[in-house]
Order: C-alpha cells, then sequence, then structure tokens
C-alpha cells in the first residue's frame, strides 16, 4: 500500500558497527525479538561474510524470528551473496542486500574503476542474488554524493536484473534534505522502471540532518526507511526509528502509517542501550530522559494546565508512565503544589506560600528536588512555634584543630548563646545546647541517613534523648549535616513537658 512506510531496522548490522557495542549472538536474538514484537517489517541481521559470529547470529536470527523479513548484507561479489543465502537457510522470509559505491570517490578512490564497470558488477550481484532468494535489495553505496543522471542509470539496471527494493544512501550525511528529497523525486521520475521497485533511504548523522533527509526522502516517494533504534550506528549514527515512526504518528496530514507498536518504544530503547552499553543522551528526542521532562516554572504551569501546551506527544504513546515534572531552582509554587497533592498533602495558599519558600532556599542547595525532600518540607512546616529553637549555628574544627561550636538558641523568643568544645563538630554543638538548657538528657540514639546520592544531598538525622526515665525523639533534614544533628537535638529537647 503507497500509504505503508515500511521500516528497515538495521540496529543489529550498522548499529552494531559502533565499537564498544557489539553484541553475542544470545543477546542479538533478545534485540531481534524485541525489534519483532515493536512492529519492524525488515530486520537486517548482519553481514554474514564478515565474520563466523556474524554468520552465525544471522542463522540464529532467521530460526528465531517468524514475522519480519530477515535480511543479510553483502557486497557485490560472488562469494559473499552465496555465505548470505546459507546463513538465511532457516529465515521464514529472506532477503539479500547488496551493493557497490556509485559516487565519484568510492569509483575513483575506494574501488578504482569505472562508471561502465560499476553499472555491469552491480546488475550482475543482483541477477546472481536472485537465484538464491525472490527479495533483493540494492544499496548504491554514498548515493547522496552520486550524480543523479549515473545513479539513475544504475538503479534502473538493478531493477531490471530483479532488485525488489533499491537503497538510495547518504552513507556520509553530506547531503541537505532539500537536495536528499530531490534525488528521490529525480529518480521517481527518470527512471522508466522504478515503479517495480521500492525505494529506500538509509541517511547517516554526520551533520544532525538523518531524521530529516529521511522525511525528505519519504515525502518524495521513498517507501522503505533504514532506521537504527536509538540512532546508533557508525560515526554519528543513522536516523533513530523511534524519531520516524513518531513523526509519521504525529503528522496526520501526510497520510502515512507503520506498523510500530509505538508504546514498546521506550522499553526496547532501553533494552539496546543497556545490551550495547551505550546510554540514550539526556535530550535525545523521544526515548532521552529529559523528552517528557519539565523544570521551567512557566513550562510546568502549562503542562499542569493541558499537556499539549508544551507536549506534541503524549509520553504514554511511546510507553512512558508520564510527563516529569523536575522540581528545581527555576520551578513555581503550581508544579510544587502538584507534586504536594501527588504525595497526598492538601494546603492552603499561605501554608503553599510558606513551604515554597522553604523549597526555594533547598533548591538553590540542590540540584533537583526529590519526593522525600518534599515530604520533609510538608512535615516539618505546621508544627507550630517551638519554644527551643536554632537561631545560630558556627563550628570550627579541622585535622589540628579542638572542635568547637558556638550556638544560638532562641528560647521563648529570646535567643542564649554559648560555646563549648567537644570530640568532634556535633558533639561540640551538642554540648553547647546542653549548657543553654535545665534539663538534663542523655543522647541514646544518633541516626543520619542519607536520601538519594550525591555530595549535595538531603541529609535526615533521627535523635532520641532520654529524660528523667523517658524517650523522646527529634528530627531534621538538612543538605548541612551538622545544622540538621543539632536541629534534631533541639527538636527532642524541645518535646520534653
Amino acid at each position: 500500500m503507497d500509504d505503508k512506510v515500511i521500516i528497515f531496522d538495521t540496529t543489529l548490522r550498522d548499529g552494531e558497527q559502533v565499537p564498544g557495542c557489539q553484541l553475542n549472538t544470545i543477546e542479538k536474538i533478545e534485540v531481534a525479538q524485541a525489534l519483532e514484537a515493536l512492529g519492524v517489517d525488515v530486520i537486517e541481521a548482519g553481514f554474514p561474510i564478515s565474520s563466523p559470529g556474524d554468520f552465525k547470529s544471522v542463522v540464529e536470527i532467521s530460526k528465531a524470528i517468524s514475522n519480519p523479513v530477515i535480511c543479510a548484507l553483502t557486497r557485490a561479489v560472488k562469494k559473499d551473496i552465496e555465505v548470505a543465502a546459507e546463513a538465511l537457510q532457516y529465515a521464514k522470509r529472506k532477503r539479500i542486500h547488496t551493493g557497490i559505491g556509485t559516487s565519484p570517490f568510492h569509483i575513483k578512490y575506494k574501488i578504482k574503476t569505472t562508471p561502465e564497470e560499476i553499472l555491469k558488477r552491480a546488475a550482475d550481484a543482483v541477477k546472481y542474488a536472485r537465484k538464491f532468494v525472490d527479495d533483493v535489495e540494492f544499496y548504491a553505496e554514498d548515493a547522496g554524493r552520486s550524480e543523479n543522471e549515473y545513479l539513475a542509470k544504475v538503479i534502473e539496471a538493478v531493477i531490471k536484473a530483479g532488485a525488489t527494493v533499491v537503497n538510495i544512501p547518504d552513507t556520509t550525511g553530506y547531503c541537505l534534505p532539500e537536495e536528499y528529497g530531490a534525488k528521490i523525486r529525480y529518480l521517481k521520475e527518470n527512471v522508466p522502471n522504478i515503479d517495480k521497485a521500492i525505494i529506500s533511504t538509509h541517511c547517516h548523522n554526520d551533520l544532525g540532518m538523518a531524521t530529516a533527509n529521511t522525511m525528505m526522502g519519504i515525502i518524495n516517494g521513498a517507501r522503505q526507511v533504514e532506521v537504527t533504534i536509538n540512532g546508533i550506528g557508525e560515526r554519528a549514527g543513522n536516523t533513530a526509528l523511534e524519531e520516524i515512526a513518531m513523526i509519521l504518528k504525529s503528522h496526520h496530514n501526510l497520510n502515512l502509517k507503520t506498523d510500530i507498536n509505538t508504546k514498546l518504544i521506550f522499553s526496547t530503547s532501553r533494552l539496546v542501550s543497556n545490551l550495547m552499553s551505550m546510554p540514550v543522551q539526556a535530550n535525545k528526542a523521544i526515548v532521552g530522559r529529559n523528552a517528557f521532562s519539565h523544570s521551567s516554572g512557566i513550562h510546568q504551569d502549562g503542562v499542569l494546565k493541558n499537556r499539549e501546551n508544551y507536549e506534541i506527544i503524549d509520553p504514554v504513546e511511546v510507553g512512558i508512565r508520564e510527563s516529569s515534572i523536575i522540581l528545581t531552582a527555576r520551578s513555581g509554587r503550581a508544579a510544587l503544589n502538584h507534586r504536594l497533592e501527588l504525595l497526598g498533602f492538601k494546603f492552603g495558599k499561605e501554608e503553599i506560600d510558606d513551604i515554597y519558600h522553604r523549597f526555594l532556599t533547598l533548591a538553590d542547595k540542590k540540584k533537583e528536588i526529590n519526593d522525600e525532600d518534599i515530604r520533609i518540607l510538608a512535615g516539618v512546616v505546621f508544627q507550630g512555634e517551638k519554644s527551643l529553637k536554632l537561631d545560630l549555628l558556627q563550628v570550627s574544627c579541622g585535622k589540628s584543630l579542638i572542635p568547637v561550636a558556638t550556638v544560638g538558641m532562641k528560647i521563648n523568643g529570646e535567643v542564649h548563646y554559648s560555646t563549648a568544645s567537644g570530640n568532634g563538630p556535633i558533639d561540640a554543638a551538642f554540648t553547647a545546647v546542653k549548657h543553654l538548657i535545665s534539663k538534663t538528657v542523655h543522647l541514646e540514639e544518633f541516626l543520619i541517613q542519607a536520601i538519594t546520592k550525591g555530595s549535595d544531598d538531603l541529609g535526615k538525622v533521627h535523635i532520641q534523648v532520654e529524660h528523667q526515665g523517658k524517650m523522646y525523639y527529634g528530627f531534621s533534614a538538612n543538605t548541612d549535616i551538622i545544622t540538621a544533628s543539632v536541629e534534631a537535638f533541639i527538636d527532642a529537647i524541645a518535646k520534653i513537658a
């Protein structure tokens, strides 16, 4: 159907060529099965003649996969084609992908031959591949820099020889989108037998234009796209499957579709990332960590009022549960209140203002505020005015210094000061606090807990003190663990009647 865009996934061939991203056969089968579930039409499983491992992987993937076409890459060399055919023997649906360079650069400097010889070798390779399979794809390597008139002659010849798909790669990622689109249109209009084959795109991202070029190829008549999960591939990578799938799904006016189950995009992305040990960049379109995250107060407010204010894709459509409202120093009251409500807190305007003030103070110290931080902020805001409250804390300590602490404590509204030394800065501060109170207390338990990782983390302190045989508990949290400790100590003492 003319409205169907065929998804040809080359994650296991072009994608796996990335240094350090090689997979073993078991891992390749796992990825191939995920691609089948995702709904890709063609899986390029490998380059069989390149190594025994690649040959074995194509064989085993052929056995494990039922629905997609299994494709094997070759050069325009008889031995390559024979080995590919052998590797594909178990495939339910099979394709040989053969080709040769067609640009002046490849003809003169890489292959060191003539345009006439390239034309013959291209047609001969396709004819030979057709002896083994009915589905043969031809790639004109470096078509992006090939002369259109000559490229059209090559494409006409290989279709005549039996090619069912003709691949027009922008191998070096050089083409401008308009230029690449015009190249596809030229072939549609100037190759007499072009209606007997499907035109395929294969774009690289060296100049950041792979997706744009692929879309211009589609708009001008290509009906197969060669893509990879997360856009991985040689050098700067290939066109990303998830980008093309979601562009076509989002732009209904194009009247084009794929068979991709987009709700499996995110899980497939993470599988490939984990198996290949290749992290997805945070700002990667569709699958990056920040793709559906909002930290600006203006954006957060807009998204909370209506998601479509700042999101053209519902995150659920790509397998992400919901958008992320990231709380930072740039977040507004609306985002803070939204997070409080999600955590089960309900506050009035004055209470929110008070929490927000404390939130900004904390956010200036931390890069990101998490749910545990919010619970702490909500829990300590309205406990009433206490009879004892820390007003000032200053400590000095070091390898060759005796730890000394000065504490200023508000007692019934009046600030009192005390200075003391101790075995460490916390012990010195606790001793100074004891000097300011009339009660005798004994520290029974002292627990410091980090909420998440990082040197800027919010530390929680739980303290238990004994007074006249009874236990009293204190709690505080702060990015300064000494301050949190003293506040928790005073909190416990304040609870003594």
